[in-house]
């Protein structure tokens, strides 16, 4: 099931490669590495809910964009992470 939500948020990405603006790309290939990691590390947990890894991944974020993006990349990474998640919960 966590594949499958992956494998949305993923396709979301990749869909917008195409007219996104520098940030929006940036921000995507920052999350596309949270969202990686933490769909290894909540396969392991047991945990493959969808809210799961919206908390892992949140946690991810908070523990690190502080010290690596400026505040206004951080809030483009937040919602786009916000949005994306919110997208991909939408059914199909």
């Amino acid at each position: 099931m966590i594949d499958e939500f992956e494998a949305r948020i993923l396709g979301l990405i990749d869909d917008m490669v195409e007219h996104a603006s520098d940030d929006e790309l940036f921000a995507s290939g920052y999350l596309r590495g949270h969202l990686t990691v933490a769909v290894a590390e909540i396969e392991l947990s047991g945990d493959h809910t969808p809210e799961a890894l919206q908390a892992h991944v949140q946690r991810s974020l908070e523990s690190t964009i502080q010290s690596e993006l400026s505040p206004r990349d951080q809030a483009l990474v937040i919602g786009m992470w916000e949005n994306l998640f919110r997208q991909a919960r939408q059914p199909s």
